[in-house]
């Protein structure tokens, strides 16, 4: 068994989609709108099997204040930890929040951290040691 995909509620949809295919290479389904329901989404798909699924729709309107119980962040595997250290000046060159890193973590992961553009956490991981 595997995961099919993960969903995330979104604010801003296209920021979020495009955010997700220059910075992570994704690539975009054509939007899904449910014009009844106020619902639109998009599916990203990613280099392997792992999708997310970006939704938004007018009722939806709660935003969480940090740490909760439940999503806590997705980790993006990266080759080398050059390629985390070069993402990471990326990202930060480009103005997006840095919350940690690039380090080695206590169990063993180097990786650095960051928020999307809704205050998500992303975590960039080597994926050799």
């Amino acid at each position: 068994m595997k995961i099919a995909h993960l969903a995330l509620w979104t604010r801003d949809i296209e920021k979020m989609k495009d955010f997700y295919e220059r910075y992570f290479e994704a690539e975009s389904n054509e939007k899904y709108v449910n014009e009844k329901k106020g619902f639109e989404s998009y599916f990203l798909t990613f280099d392997g099997e792992a999708s997310l699924e970006l939704m938004r729709r007018r009722d939806v309107v709660h935003e969480s204040d940090g740490d909760a119980l439940g999503y806590a962040h997705m980790a993006f595997g990266l080759k080398t930890r050059k390629d985390v250290d070069r993402m990471t000046e990326t990202l930060k060159t480009d103005g997006w929040t840095h919350k940690d890193g690039p380090r080695l973590t206590g169990d063993g992961y180097y990786e650095a951290v960051f928020l999307d553009p809704e205050g998500n956490t992303i975590e960039l991981v080597a994926e050799e040691a």
